[in-house]
């Protein structure tokens, strides 16, 4: 009997952290306005950074001027913000862990920007830059506004306005 109880306890346990999860990777969370668990946050944050410094990267290679210096900017304040989440993870400030490797669907997406010649390369890098940094002003905009980690939320309010300017330069390059 025990044995059993225990089993509904952990699944019950397993299905609400995986529930949470699940809202956040399908979208739910962020049409309602629900703030990510810290996990959650740190893993879509982090992986983010890693994409946006991967991907211009690639534009620092393959794109004209203007592309080029929106990419370094976007080098430099992203290594900033993962330099500062990892800080503050390592710190014990805030508990859990930051991606470490390009997730997956960002690696497809890298990896068929690389495949572009440079013509196709600016317009799908800076749709690309669109996209991710819309997610993103959404993402720390939630957790400043409802996250549970303070210190952690108050780092994601800061770190928005940046944020927000990228996806606005973003915008407009992606127009010329």
């Amino acid at each position: 009997m025990r044995k059993i109880a225990f089993s509904i306890a952990f699944a019950a346990l397993a299905t609400s952290a995986l529930a949470q999860s699940a809202a956040e990777k399908t979208g739910v969370n962020s049409v309602m306005g629900v703030a990510p668990k810290t996990e959650d946050f740190l893993m879509l944050a982090s992986g983010s950074d890693l994409f946006e410094i991967e991907s211009s990267k690639l534009a620092l290679q393959k794109g004209d001027d203007e592309t080029k210096k929106f990419a370094q900017q976007i080098i430099t304040d992203h290594e900033k913000t993962s330099s500062e989440l990892k800080a503050m993870i390592a710190s014990g400030k805030v508990k859990g862990s930051a991606a470490t490797v390009l997730p997956e669907s960002f690696k497809e997406e890298t990896d068929d920007l690389a495949k572009l010649d440079a013509a196709k390369f600016k317009e799908e890098y800076f749709d690309d830059q669109v996209d991710a940094h819309e997610d993103a002003v959404d993402l720390f905009k939630r957790y400043a506004e409802g996250g549970d980690n303070p210190d952690l939320k108050a780092w994601a309010g800061r770190t928005l306005p940046a944020l927000e300017h990228h996806y606005k330069m973003a915008q407009d390059l992606e127009k010329n």
